[in-house]
């Protein structure tokens, strides 16, 4: 975690693919990710349509390009909101005490490659997210895990951007 804090910003590349009930096959997503500490993240999905999040401080602004909308959400508004955007801000700024105030926090392996297990605390994101599993090697997020509670699931794969 004491690697994580101490990186400045950071771009890359991610596919996503989507588990979802309803679907017979995965929905897959890709983009760009950007980090600048200590509190800014965009993702930027490029295919198979544009959409960009992009979060700064405690506000989150989600564009869609293919419906030409814009939506802003206050994270303190939105409890759920805000503890999925504390799962990775709070692992990209190297925060230990704010991730275990949103979850049960299980560390995994070393430096080389690292995992943690992020269980939610709190009974409205547990509703939606049963695990959480992050993974990595030093100051790298390579792969973001999500398990909802329906059966739905989500893996991220994270690059780094060599542009």
């Amino acid at each position: 975690m004491r690697a994580m804090g101490q990186v400045k910003s950071s771009k890359a590349r991610f596919v996503e693919r989507k588990h979802l009930a309803i679907l017979s096959a995965p929905l897959e997503l890709s983009g760009t990710l950007a980090y600048a500490a200590p509190d800014r993240l965009e993702k930027h999905t490029l295919s198979p349509h544009r959409e960009s999040l992009v979060l700064e401080g405690n506000r989150l602004t989600l564009e869609d390009g293919q419906r030409n909308r814009r939506r802003t959400v206050q994270l303190q508004d939105n409890p759920v909101i805000r503890a999925f955007v504390e799962s990775i801000r709070s692992t990209l700024a190297g925060d230990l005490a704010t991730l275990n105030r949103f979850y049960e926090v299980g560390l995994e392996g070393g430096e080389q490659q690292w995992r943690l297990r992020l269980k939610p605390r709190e009974a409205d994101m547990q509703g939606v997210v049963s695990e959480i599993r992050i993974s990595g090697s030093r100051d790298w997020v390579s792969r973001i895990e999500i398990d909802e509670t329906g059966g739905d699931r989500s893996i991220m794969t994270v690059t780094r951007d060599g542009t």
